[in-house]
């Protein structure tokens, strides 16, 4: 190959290397607003094919998934959302549920003519997960939940998560707070303190294929994801060694090769009971 060639391609692959990632969660190129149900949601769409649906966790945002959007986004039409009073979706109403976000997602499929999409949620995401397809089930065809959990004592949680959440809220509980922000954090930590509230038979209700995660040192009891999957009516499970509860950036090659194969898998077999 002639050498000025040689050069010029080692130069074309030093520029690439040396540009910044997406401004993910921040990104004009991306980003749009959508009116569902009262709340401007914030998301940001990538690639083509398939619509895959990502929900982030607890007091965070699109961001979140920075090392797992590039990867996604070579096979399917990613469409990364901010929750409900996180990130850019500002929310003013003093009331939060999953609930409620569950049935914003929904209305934000439908919105965008989506009749059914493939769904990923880390944590608060997983249980988002897991409620749109209890809640609207023709708007899921399948799901990945990592790090979730269905109620918020310490039967589910890891004891020192607990004691935590706990301690903060009740150090907090009789704080009026004014400024809007603070509100808003206070509205989103809250959430978390008491809810959710589902009871493993509801998972019956999940008839689609579900993919259940947790890292072997997450903040979610073992057992309790185990109890998860075991009570949908055809899931896998992936407990990911040597992982907290960050499974998708802590193992992100991996977790994204995982989940794309569930999603492109044939079958998936009943759990193991």
């Amino acid at each position: 190959m002639n050498k000025a060639i040689v050069l010029l391609l080692l130069l074309l692959c030093h520029r690439l290397a040396a540009q910044p990632a997406a401004p993910y969660g921040n990104n004009p190129a991306a980003g749009h607003y959508q009116l569902v149900r009262g709340v401007r949601l914030y998301y940001e769409t990538y690639g083509q094919g398939p619509p895959l649906l990502l929900i982030h966790g607890n007091g965070d945002n699109i961001s979140a998934f920075a090392k797992n959007i590039p990867y996604l986004a070579q096979r399917y039409r990613v469409i990364a959302v901010d929750s409900r009073a996180h990130g850019k979706s500002v929310d003013a109403g003093d009331s939060l549920s999953f609930e409620m976000m569950a049935d914003d997602f929904a209305g934000l499929l439908t919105s965008l003519r989506i009749d059914s999409a493939y769904v990923l949620g880390w944590s608060d995401g997983g249980i988002n997960a897991l409620l749109l397809a209890m809640r609207h089930p023709q708007k899921v065809k399948r799901l990945v939940a990592t790090g979730a959990n269905l109620w918020p004592d310490s039967t589910a949680l890891m004891p020192s998560l607990w004691r935590q959440q706990q301690r903060g809220y009740q150090e907090n509980r009789n704080v009026k707070f004014t400024d809007p922000k603070r509100r808003n954090d206070w509205k989103v930590f809250c959430l978390d303190v008491f809810q959710p509230n589902i009871p493993l038979s509801a998972l019956q209700r999940v008839r689609v294929p579900a993919f259940i995660i947790a890292g072997d040192r997450d903040v979610i009891r073992p057992e309790h994801t185990v109890a998860i999957y075991q009570s949908l009516p055809r899931a896998w499970l992936w407990l990911v060694p040597d992982s907290g509860h960050a499974t998708l950036q802590e193992h992100a090659e991996e977790f994204n090769q995982k989940a794309d194969a569930f999603f492109r898998a044939q079958t998936v077999r009943p759990p193991t009971r």
